[in-house]
């Protein structure tokens, strides 16, 4: 009798140990566009999980190019989170092929999202022939019933992280959809994602608070890219020397650009790493 119960006793603890020891299951494969939505998913997932990273430092969203391996990286993916074809323009065919409506989520598309208009005027576009190019562009908001339509969205500025409020967005967004791919760890998530929010607003208050004497300082960017950023600090960009990374400015609008710098006394000409300095 005793030596049931002992062989009983064994067999309980070693089913217990047995259950214990074994891992947890599998994280969720995601897959994210770019560094900086990579480091807010990231945040949601620690402890879990880690998001696989397709753009790496030497590469431009706007012309990406996928080899095989990352196209199967896609096709295997539990979730993708990209901003959309407005930003990774080469990539955005092979994710809807390769991608499941239900597993990639586009964020540039979704509902509640703040968007800014591509800014065309002044110092932010080319100027066509008799254009003065005095005006500044101005980066109106998109209603979000247009923002919706995936036409409309080539118009409106990709950069939507750059806005504080924007990536707690993304950021929630990721809590939800991590849970419904894997609600085992939806409290980590959870979790996790509100402390991620705790640091975007805490770093919100301190930039904030260190841009407030130079908000007014006019200055120009190498291409127009910050306009969520300039928006939510009240910062005076009155122009870009690129419309965009694949146009390069031709004589003319350096001309232009040059007395601009004079006439509208910009303090700071800002360039960008990877592109040539002219």
């Amino acid at each position: 009798m005793q030596l049931r119960l002992g062989s009983a006793y064994i067999s309980c603890m070693l089913a217990f140990v047995l259950w214990w020891s074994s891992p947890s299951a599998a994280a969720p494969s995601v897959v994210v566009s770019i560094k900086p939505v990579h480091s807010l998913i990231a945040g949601v997932m620690a402890g879990v999980g880690t998001p696989e990273l397709l753009l790496h430092d030497a590469q431009s969203p706007h012309d990406l190019n996928l080899v095989p391996s990352d196209i199967r990286k896609l096709s295997r993916a539990d979730l993708v989170f990209w901003i959309g074809q407005a930003l990774e323009t080469s990539m955005a065919k092979i994710v809807r092929a390769a991608v499941s409506r239900s597993k990639s989520v586009e964020l540039l598309g979704v509902p509640g999202m703040e968007r800014l208009q591509i800014r065309k005027s002044g110092l932010w576009d080319p100027p066509s022939d008799g254009e003065d190019g005095d005006r500044h562009g101005e980066h109106a908001a998109v209603p979000r019933e247009q923002g919706r339509n995936g036409d409309y969205l080539q118009n409106v500025d990709p950069h939507i992280w750059l806005s504080p409020a924007n990536a707690s967005r993304i950021v929630r967004l990721a809590i939800t959809e991590l849970s419904l791919v894997d609600s085992e760890n939806a409290a980590n998530y959870r979790r996790n994602g509100e402390a991620v929010i705790a640091r975007i607003l805490a770093l919100d208050l301190d930039i904030g608070k260190k841009l407030s004497a130079v908000k007014d300082t006019p200055y120009i960017v190498f291409h127009d890219a910050y306009a969520y950023f300039e928006r939510h600090y009240g910062l005076n960009a009155v122009g870009s020397i690129s419309v965009s990374p694949e146009r390069m400015p031709g004589m003319r609008r350096v001309q232009l650009l040059r007395g601009k710098i004079e006439s509208l006394q910009a303090r700071c000409v800002f360039s960008e790493p990877q592109f040539e300095p002219r």
